[in-house]
């Protein structure tokens, strides 16, 4: 009677691994060719598979870099991560100053890829960094032309003294007094048309003499 039972319930339990081992490949092979039904209606559409790409961004874009914060900084506090490639600061061409955005690349794409989780909103000197990843193929091929080399503003006071004292023509010379006494005149009309009550003096320069640097056309 005993070795019944026994045989009994080593038969139920055989089945039950059975069932078990049953379901769980026919849900395996379900996941593989699952189905969704769409929102618009329609018959049902398997879903696409999506591939894992491999990181291979190596370039940074960072912005809102505070001032002060300029490439040798920039290259001294980002070096603890890993070896850089090349930096940049994009810069103003008549002033050379700072536009507060630039961009870095490693050589390694995991050394990039902690930079970007790392940096991303870090508070520094009162700016969240703003640190993300550019794609390979989002990179401008122009993106690092002229990196090496450091721009030197153009000295525009110096360029405007240049202008200023020039040698002039008297036909120069005259359309200079004519465009002084032209916009003399505009400023005299918005006075009146305030309502100011003001006499502005005269201006004498079209009775002065030549200055010292005119230059006569030989004849």
């Amino acid at each position: 009677m005993e070795m019944g039972v026994k045989a009994r319930k080593k038969a139920i339990t055989k089945k039950l691994k059975k069932g078990a081992s049953d379901f769980s490949a026919s849900s395996a092979s379900k996941d593989e060719a699952r189905e969704f039904l769409p929102l618009e209606g329609g018959p049902a559409q398997k879903l696409p598979k999506t591939e894992v790409r491999e990181n291979k961004a190596t370039v940074l874009y960072i912005g809102r870099i505070p001032h002060g914060f300029y490439e040798n900084e920039m290259e001294g506090f980002f070096k603890q991560f890993g070896t850089i490639k090349r930096l940049r600061i994009a810069r103003n061409k008549k002033t050379g100053k700072s536009k507060h955005f630039g961009f870095i690349e490693f050589e390694s794409p995991e050394v990039a890829k902690v930079v970007a989780e790392t940096m991303h909103n870090y508070l520094l000197f009162e700016h969240l960094l703003q640190v993300q990843l550019i794609p390979p193929e989002h990179v401008h091929p122009r993106l690092w032309k002229g990196v090496n080399r450091w721009y030197k503003p153009l000295d525009w006071v110096k360029i405007e003294r240049k202008r200023q004292d020039k040698e002039r023509t008297l036909d120069d010379h005259k359309k200079l007094v004519e465009g002084i006494l032209k916009r003399d005149k505009k400023r005299r009309k918005r006075i009146e048309a305030a309502g100011i009550d003001y006499e502005c003096p005269e201006m004498v320069g079209s009775i002065q003499a030549a200055p010292k640097k005119i230059r006569f056309d030989a004849d």
